[in-house]
């Protein structure tokens, strides 16, 4: 037994003292004293060593990619050997470790593909000492880990958890047999460079054999240079050198392909560089030679022109302070560029300005975008905006692949069938249309019909529609919508045709069916689930371009109801009026800039839309729609802005005259890019395995105003991941620190926010050959972890069930206070009602002799009742008196007790 707080004896004699000076506090009764010394006794808080029977086992079992084939050939044998060794105290416990820990017996335990490409060892360590503590409690316990050793994220912390809770920790490696194999073990590159400036790539590639292995660098996806890499010694190192003259983020690839190699997901690794050009518009535009570059140069700022619409990629907003979209159709632009504006604007402090123009705002596909919400304006057009009737065949791919489950959990087939069911819901009335399911052969689910009775029926109807399997015939499809809408009444027939980038067949001679669509009118548009890379993209890319309309490209089905509404709303409404309109200035422009400005008084054409609740005017049209030419506002902690008006191209021949068309181009661009952060902070990011570590540093200026508002770090995975906002520590004065653990493969995109302005970082990369980095720094920090807990890299697997050397002790303090609990409640009982304990006294022994006997109490009464002259004198008590007889004990037999004794002994 140890005691805790032995100090706390010295309160015993403390005590007897004061009841020695204060005798009418009874210190010194039994129960009191009693009393006294159990409570300085549990103050000390005693502990009584126990040795608990048995150990409990706790098995760390490596379930990712790398560590598949060594663990399923060595487990069999290592769980029997562990069971032959094991005690029958001895208790089995098992975890399972890759990108997530979970027992293997728990429901839904199967790891899936995507969270098995990570060894997350630190995570696997500290779950398991959190099962310890719950399921372990009062046991000797230690883990035992079997792993390849090579971890994906560092081991930083979690010795001294293993240290603070006891628990030895022992390591199995389980790797194969020696292979031949080679890797590119980094991929080392600056994390951020400045404009034009050359920087140095190196690639380190390890094997383990001399020889030489081929090797590519890319940029964007595109090779730039390719070597053969020497290896000597298991290590060869190529050095490159690059510079850029555009701004932004460039990503790089090294891909190897040795003739003789084990391990193919170790053969390439990624890199992202920060290419600094300071302040920065980007500006993405239709016209070859767009009049916004000219006058933003004039005006002092730095453009970089985007033309190659295809190809714009979420790192071009990198350093970006203002993206203006000038007259550019959202067909055109990348999904991802797309998708990762909303976070550079809300999150990141970025803008975004939109001019007019017939292939802009609803007229080019904006409605229900990604950016729509971000826009000041409204694109949702009213009835009195449509065009001429339209008739439109909807032509849905119900192929065996549009069965398939994706991530929100609903198949392809349903996103695909409610996608035109908006279509439905955006025609007007007096609209036709009609929808086929095709395979391979047209079936029609809709015949040609009025929207406006049948609009329930229809979109009932669309949403029954199933995958039944096979592939799509392409040609029939299309054949069957135009024979269909050949013969409409209407004043506009267009086909929407939805299908696999990857299996869309028989296309049949589909170039003359298009010629005949659009000599009668006809337009067709194409939907594809895939991307530009897909084996059927080109043609699904021919028929949208013989066919006058528009192709998408989606590999996320989730987009496709959106991406429905939008082709419905540029088909079905009029959302560019083409005649002169005179204008109206209104104060909003006062919330910019304190000067004024002279307004044009009419411009040549705008894109209808209506402007939201949130945002600020300063010219609207002056007819029947008052639609807001000039509007912006605020989103998040970024700002956006629309110009409704065309900007150049068509119908921009008076905005083009305007002599203050400079100074309204600088002023909304100045603004839009807001203020510049003050000196005397910055943000540091590094990627180390798939843990990204931020590190914020800043001086003594910005003490005050952090202590005010703390800074706010925003951070989302994916392009179209949700922001989610991450715990800071600080360090030190002056130096904050985050630590997040990524998936493998993903990119990440964040911002430091404080107050209205934002340090915006990345896009980082998390590299996809992480699992089969096959590191062995990572090896030797287990080890070091493994050494510093007490426990051993075991090759013998009986001593895994030893207990541990820590001592284990049980605090022994509740019980005693329980104990004088109740005993001091007995006190006080005895105290209040005089209680004593009964007094028991033994039964006397009878006598034989009759003259023994003892006077009854009856007798004793009635003699000390009796009166003196009633008692005898002495002299007549001693003449009366007779001798006492004494009785003889009867004479016993001794012969007779003998025999009765034999007899007892036999």
């Amino acid at each position: 037994m140890i005691l805790l707080h032995p100090e706390w004896l010295a309160l015993f004699p403390i005590l007897l003292l004061a009841g020695w000076g204060w005798p009418r506090l009874g210190l010194f009764k039994p129960l009191r004293l009693l009393l006294l010394g159990l409570l300085t006794f549990s103050l000390a808080q005693p502990q009584w060593q126990k040795q608990a029977e048995g150990v409990d086992l706790w098995l760390l079992l490596d379930s990712s990619v790398s560590a598949e084939e060594p663990m399923a050939k060595g487990l069999p044998e290592w769980e029997k050997l562990l069971e032959q060794s094991r005690g029958p105290q001895d208790h089995l416990h098992q975890l399972a470790f890759a990108g997530e820990v979970m027992k293997p017996e728990a429901e839904g335990a199967t790891l899936y593909d995507h969270q098995r490409q990570a060894t997350r060892t630190a995570l696997a360590i500290n779950q398991a000492l959190a099962h310890v503590q719950k399921e372990s409690a009062g046991r000797p316990a230690r883990l035992l880990i079997f792993t390849d050793g090579y971890a994906t994220e560092p081991l930083s912390g979690v010795a001294e958890k293993l240290i603070q809770q006891g628990v030895e920790l022992d390591m199995h490696l389980a790797r194969q047999n020696e292979v031949t194999d080679y890797r590119i073990a980094a991929l080392r590159t600056p994390t951020k460079a400045q404009l034009g400036e050359p920087f140095l790539l190196e690639v380190e590639v390890r094997g383990s054999q001399d020889g030489r292995v081929p090797l590519k660098l890319l940029r964007q996806g595109r090779e730039i240079t390719a070597a053969q890499v020497d290896v000597r010694l298991g290590t060869g190192i190529a050095r490159f050198t690059d510079r850029s003259n555009m701004a932004g983020v460039i990503r790089y690839e090294a891909v190897i392909q040795p003739a003789e190699d084990a391990h193919l997901g170790n053969n390439q690794h990624q890199a992202l560089v920060e290419i600094a050009g300071g302040p920065r518009v980007l500006l993405l535009t239709a016209y070859t030679d767009d009049p916004l570059t000219q006058i933003l140069q004039q005006q002092g700022f730095t453009v970089d022109l985007v033309t190659d619409l295809h190809h714009a990629q979420p790192g071009q907003l990198t350093g970006a302070r203002c993206v203006i979209l000038n007259n550019v159709p959202a067909f055109e632009l990348n999904n991802d560029f797309l998708d990762a504006i909303d976070f550079y604007v809300r999150e990141q402090g970025g803008s975004l300005l939109m001019a007019g123009g017939q292939k802009s705002f609803g007229a080019g596909g904006y409605f229900e975008s990604a950016i729509d919400s971000l826009l000041p304006v409204s694109m949702e057009l009213k009835q009195e905006h449509r065009k001429l009737m339209v008739a439109m065949g909807i032509v849905l791919d119900r192929s065996g692949s549009m069965s398939m489950t994706v991530q929100n959990g609903f198949s392809k087939m349903s996103l695909a069938d409610e996608g035109a069911a908006n279509a439905v819901r955006f025609l007007g009335p007096q609209d036709l249309l009609t929808v086929f399911a095709v395979d391979s052969e047209a079936h029609v689910m809709v015949p040609l019909q009025p929207v406006g009775p049948n609009r329930d029926k229809m979109e009932s109807a669309i949403r029954r529609i199933e995958s039944t399997g096979g592939g799509i015939f392409v040609y029939e499809g299309l054949k069957a919508a135009w024979d269909e809408l050949k013969n409409a009444a209407a004043g506009q027939r267009h086909i929407i045709l939805f299908s696999d980038a990857a299996d869309s067949e028989h296309p049949g001679d589909y170039k003359k069916l298009l010629a005949e669509i659009t000599t009668n009118g006809g337009t067709v548009s194409v939907i594809a689930l895939g991307t530009r890379q897909d084996p059927d993209a080109r043609l699904l890319e021919d028929i949208a371009k013989l066919g006058k309309g528009r192709i998408f490209f989606t590999d996320r089905a989730e987009e496709l109801p959106s991406i429905f509404s939008q082709e419905t709303v540029t088909v079905a409404r009029s959302a560019f009026v083409q005649d002169p309109v005179k204008t109206k200035a209104i104060s909003g422009w006062l919330e910019i800039t304190s000067q004024s400005l002279n307004w044009l008084g009419e411009v040549d054409g705008y894109n209808l839309s209506y402007a939201r609740d949130w945002a600020s005017q300063a010219l609207i049209s002056q007819d029947e729609y008052a639609t807001p030419l000039v509007a912006f506002g605020q989103r998040g902690i970024g700002r956006t802005a629309a110009v409704s008006f065309p900007l150049g191209g068509p119908f921009s021949e008076r905005v083009r005259a305007w002599p203050a068309y400079g100074d309204f181009l600088q002023t909304l661009t100045r603004w839009l890019m807001g203020e510049s952060l003050p000196p005397g902070i910055g943000l540091k990011h590094r990627l180390q395995g798939t843990t990204l570590t931020l590190d914020l540093l800043h001086d003594e200026s910005w003490e005050a105003p952090l202590m005010a508002r703390a800074p706010r770090l925003v951070l989302a995975q994916g392009l179209k991941g949700t922001p989610q906002e991450i715990a800071w520590e600080r360090q030190s004065p002056g130096h904050y620190q985050a630590k997040i653990d990524l998936p493998e493969g993903e990119m990440v995109r964040g911002a430091v926010q404080l107050n209205s302005q934002a340090l915006a970082f990345g896009p980082a990369l998390v590299g996809k050959s992480t699992e089969w980095a096959f590191d062995e720094a990572r090896t030797d920090e287990l080890r070091q972890v493994v050494q510093a807990s007490g426990g051993r890299e075991l090759l013998e697997l009986s001593q895994a069930w030893r207990s541990p050397d820590t001592d284990r002790f049980v605090d022994l303090r509740n019980e005693l206070l329980l104990f004088t609990l109740g005993l001091m409640l007995f006190e006080a009982f005895v105290t209040r009602t005089g209680w004593r304990l009964p007094k028991f006294s033994l039964p006397v022994r009878k006598t034989r002799l009759a003259s023994a006997k003892s006077p009854t109490p009856a007798t004793v009464h009635q003699k000390r009742l009796a009166k003196p002259s009633d008692q005898p004198s002495p002299t007549e008590a001693s003449k009366n008196s007779t001798p006492p007889i004494i009785q003889a004990e009867p004479q016993v037999d001794r012969q007779s007790r003998f025999d009765r004794a034999k007899r007892r002994s036999h």
